[in-house]
Parts: structure tokens; C-alpha cells; sequence
């Protein structure tokens, strides 16, 4: 379940705005990379171009070496999946109704709803820790059960490839490392993602990519990326990059900032 996710000179545009240019990443197969950088500086923008949501302005995106952007679209659908931001569920539908429907890049006019999806929903479920919930709508779950039941439902698609779009928004701490435990224990499934906590994302990742108005500052793993240089490139924050005395992962510290008075 690993596979390899390379761009190539990638510009991805909104009609002639281009928000992101000449990007070119090696995501590597079978590990966990986080995107990072400012609101507004094109991390969902290329999270959407790899999943084929908005296509090329120029350069390629490659999965195991082949342009997406000629794969049939449920063949992409069975080997990448995506988690967008913020998503909708219909009203009163079910958790393992919801989960079910990752079943469907799977299934074909003559192979309908089958034992083998059942039991890819109910290990989905599992591994979110969401099993005893599958008979609950959406609507009664709180925001941290629903999390992981979009991402159970990405898990039952059974993709070689993870897109996730901000996991964690608007959760509480313990919950966004609840959510961050579960991708790790889906490696070695490649899995990318966009994250706004630098410090989460430097104690999860494998890989971080780092991005600045639309283009790619700096790739690598975030031990050799981290630096207080970087921060304030990347984040225009001044700052110490200290070792987390839990993980010895990079830990960010932002300098005291000036209060003005007025």
C-alpha cells in the first residue's frame, strides 16, 4: 500500500490568478508529509492538484512515475483518496452508511455491496476507534467522532494515497492527537497532508514541505528543516527551535512579540 507522488514544475491557477508556481516535490511512498505555511499561501491549492480537483496550469503530477491527468477517474479513485476541508455530510445519513460509500471506486454494476466491503467499513471503523458508533447519524457525533469517521471513510476506500485537508481544524488539542495517532497507524500508506500547527506537524511528519506565496521554500524531514530561519521566512516569526523534551522533535518557541499601545 505505498506508492509514489511526485510533481513536476507544477503551476495550478483559479482562471488567470496562478496561486501556485513551479512546484516540484518528491512526497515520500509510504510515509507521512505535512504541508505548512501561511493562511493563504497555496498548501490546499496543491493538495487539490494532486488530487486531480483542479487541473494543471503547467508541469505534471505523477503518481508512480504515470500523469494522473490520464488515469481513468475511478481507476485514480481506487489508489488516491481525499479528505477535503470542512466536509458536508447529508442530513440524517448514518456512520456506516457515510463509511460505506468509500466502498464505492470498488464496486461495479455487476458486483454490488459485497462481505468484503462490509468488513473494509467495519475495519475502517476499527481503526478510528468508531466501530460502536456505526449505528449513530452524523448529526448526534461530536466534532472529534466525526473527524474520524471522515477519516474512516477515507480508510475504507482503501487508497494507496491519503489527502487530507486540515484533519485536525477546530479541534481540541487532545482530539487533534487522536486524529494525528490514527494516520500514523496507518502507515506505511503514503499519506499527505496540510496542517497550521508547526509543532504538530514537525512531531508527526516524516516529510514537511514548506511553502511561501504559492511556491516551495523547503523540503525534508523536519529535523534538518526546522530552523529559525525557516520559521521566519516561512511564517515571518521570530523564534527558538529548541528539541521537544518528549519527542526530540523540532519545537518551535515564537519570540515575546511587542504589544502596541496606542
Amino acid at each position: 500500500m505505498t506508492a509514489h507522488v511526485t510533481t513536476t514544475e507544477l503551476d495550478l491557477a483559479y482562471g488567470d490568478t496562478v496561486i501556485v508556481t513551479d512546484a516540484s516535490v518528491a512526497f515520500p511512498a509510504g510515509q507521512i508529509t505535512v504541508i505548512v505555511g501561511r493562511n493563504g499561501c497555496g498548501k490546499s491549492t496543491l493538495l487539490r492538484g494532486l488530487a486531480r480537483l483542479m487541473p494543471p496550469a503547467a508541469g505534471a503530477v505523477l503518481l508512480d512515475g504515470a500523469d494522473i491527468a490520464h488515469e481513468p477517474a475511478r481507476v485514480l479513485a481506487r489508489r488516491l483518496g481525499m479528505l477535503p476541508q470542512q466536509p458536508v455530510a447529508p442530513d440524517g445519513i448514518t456512520v456506516g452508511e457515510l463509511v460505506g460509500r468509500g466502498r464505492h471506486p470498488h464496486q461495479r454494476w455487476f458486483r454490488q455491496w459485497s462481505e468484503q466491503d462490509a468488513t473494509a467499513v467495519r475495519n475502517a471503523l476499527a481503526a478510528t476507534d468508531t466501530l460502536d458508533l456505526i449505528d449513530r447519524t452524523m448529526d448526534q457525533l461530536s466534532g472529534g467522532q466525526r473527524q474520524r469517521v471522515w477519516i474512516a471513510l477515507a480508510i475504507a476506500q482503501d487508497p494507496e494515497v491519503m489527502l487530507l485537508d486540515e484533519p485536525t481544524t477546530f479541534l481540541d488539542l487532545a482530539h487533534q492527537l487522536d486524529v494525528l495517532d490514527v494516520l500514523r497507524n496507518l502507515l506505511p500508506r503514503t499519506i499527505i497532508a496540510v496542517l497550521h500547527d508547526l509543532n504538530l506537524a514537525a512531531r508527526y511528519a516524516d516529510h514537511l514541505v514548506a511553502m511561501k506565496d504559492g511556491r516551495v521554500v523547503e523540503q525534508g524531514p523536519p529535523a534538518q528543516i526546522v530552523r529559525a530561519e525557516l520559521v521566519s521566512e516561512v511564517f515571518d516569526l521570530d523564534c527558538a527551535v529548541i528539541e521537544d523534551p518528549i519527542t526530540g522533535t523540532p519545537l518551535v518557541v515564537p519570540a515575546r512579540r511587542t504589544v502596541r499601545t496606542t
